[in-house]
């Protein structure tokens, strides 16, 4: 099966709004699995984890080095 690749080149958005978009594509992502569509969103796996946690999970740290 063909590989396609989108890049999308987004300007004056704001950290909540680029999160929102990730996140957002993310579901979009799992809905279409059940498809057979494998969609990834490489390097956005914090902002994912952070869109799917629960109200009583433990906050999201970087740990120091």
């Amino acid at each position: 099966m063909m590989s396609r690749k989108i890049v999308l080149n987004v300007k004056g958005e704001s950290t909540k709004q680029y999160s929102t978009l990730i996140w957002e594509l993310n579901l979009v992502a799992e809905s279409w699995k059940k498809f057979g569509v494998n969609i990834t969103l490489p390097g956005q796996e914090r902002i994912i984890k952070w869109g799917k946690r629960k109200h009583n999970d433990p906050v999201l740290r970087k740990t120091p080095d």
